[in-house]
């Protein structure tokens, strides 16, 4: 091979990759679509959505699962740039378990003890240890494909906390079918599912985030 082809090929091979950022926002997009599918033709807004948003109660899941999702993503992509910073996206990230704190004292000074332990089974806390984890697949699957792109120092860890993005989105979805509206039902089932789907990411994110 002459000496001119040769440095043609190498440059080819050093073409830039497309950006994380692009990728990863094209990945979300299609994990999201299809999230939002599922949740429309599986579990679709519960049938007093327009009396719940009239709740502080009701309209706290939705936010909670929104921080989650926002936080647990920033800091995501963090992990996945080695020697970034990632201080400021953890703290961003306790934002949802600090306001899930926040709205379960109140619960709690705002119910009669007795009342206390009904709320927190609620009825139907074995369709959220279901529905969260289902509904957050397609995220999740998305933001493994994307942050393949990068390259995290802790796969696992990254892996776990895209699973927390993923398992927010997938909590905002199901609050709106959820009739379980107590903070301390959040606190205890929604917690527990996003635990799930965050040990599904730190699996994958070992095996698939990998250099």
């Amino acid at each position: 091979m002459r000496t001119d082809d040769l440095i043609d090929t190498l440059a080819a091979d050093l073409a830039p990759r497309r950006p994380l950022a692009a990728g990863l926002a094209t990945a979300c997009a299609v994990g999201l679509g299809v999230t939002l599918t599922l949740f429309l033709t599986g579990w679709g807004p519960r049938a007093d959505l327009a009396s719940a948003v009239e709740s502080l109660r009701f309209l706290a899941k939705p936010l909670v699962g929104a921080l989650l999702a926002i936080g647990a993503l920033g800091l995501a992509v963090r992990l996945v740039y080695p020697g970034a910073s990632a201080r400021g996206w953890a703290m961003a990230l306790a934002a949802a378990p600090a306001a899930v704190g926040g709205f379960v004292a109140l619960e709690l000074v705002a119910l009669p003890a007795q009342a206390w332990a009904p709320a927190l089974v609620g009825d139907n806390a074995l369709v959220c240890l279901v529905s969260i984890p289902v509904l957050a697949l397609p995220v999740l699957v998305s933001l493994i494909f994307g942050l393949r792109r990068g390259a995290p120092v802790r796969p696992g860890l990254a892996g776990a906390v895209a699973g927390l993005a993923a398992a927010g989105v997938a909590a905002a979805l199901y609050a709106i079918f959820c009739t379980d509206d107590s903070p301390l039902f959040v606190a205890t089932w929604y917690t527990l599912a996003a635990g799930i789907v965050a040990a599904a990411g730190a699996i994958a994110g070992r095996r698939w985030l990998r250099w």
